[in-house]
């Protein structure tokens, strides 16, 4: 039953920050193979962690941003900037982060970012 709940509330926050077309898209394209893996995504990084009450929305997707351009995933950074454009943060915070990591995961990470980020901007006119 929790863990129903978990679900529920997961892939209620996980529509509201990525959007419910990359969600349904997510869960449409997923296989045998990789539906538990969409399910546990759901399940525990949504509803387990997202939904705590420690930190909003926004301060959330600030981190993921640094995180993501830490660990040099462009595909998730690509849909986290989105996310975090539906959270409120604004393109000068996200300029403020890539800063931020230039200084401590180093510069072809924070420059890789800003590009990825340059593009989704000029996509939704921003």
């Amino acid at each position: 039953m929790e863990d129903d709940l978990k679900y529920q509330s997961g892939l209620e926050i996980r529509r509201k920050v990525l959007g419910e077309e990359y969600v349904a898209r997510a869960f449409a394209t997923a296989t045998d193979f990789t539906r538990p893996f969409q399910d546990l995504v759901t399940r525990f990084a949504w509803g387990e962690i997202w939904t705590r009450p420690g930190l909003d929305l926004k301060t959330r997707s600030l981190i993921n941003l640094a995180i993501m351009t830490a660990l040099n995933r462009p595909n998730e950074l690509a849909i986290h900037i989105r996310g975090a454009l539906r959270n409120g943060v604004t393109k000068e915070e996200i300029r403020e982060v890539f800063l931020q990591t230039a200084a401590y995961c180093g510069i072809p990470a924070a420059l890789d970012s800003f590009k990825i980020a340059q593009d989704i901007f000029e996509e939704e006119q921003l």
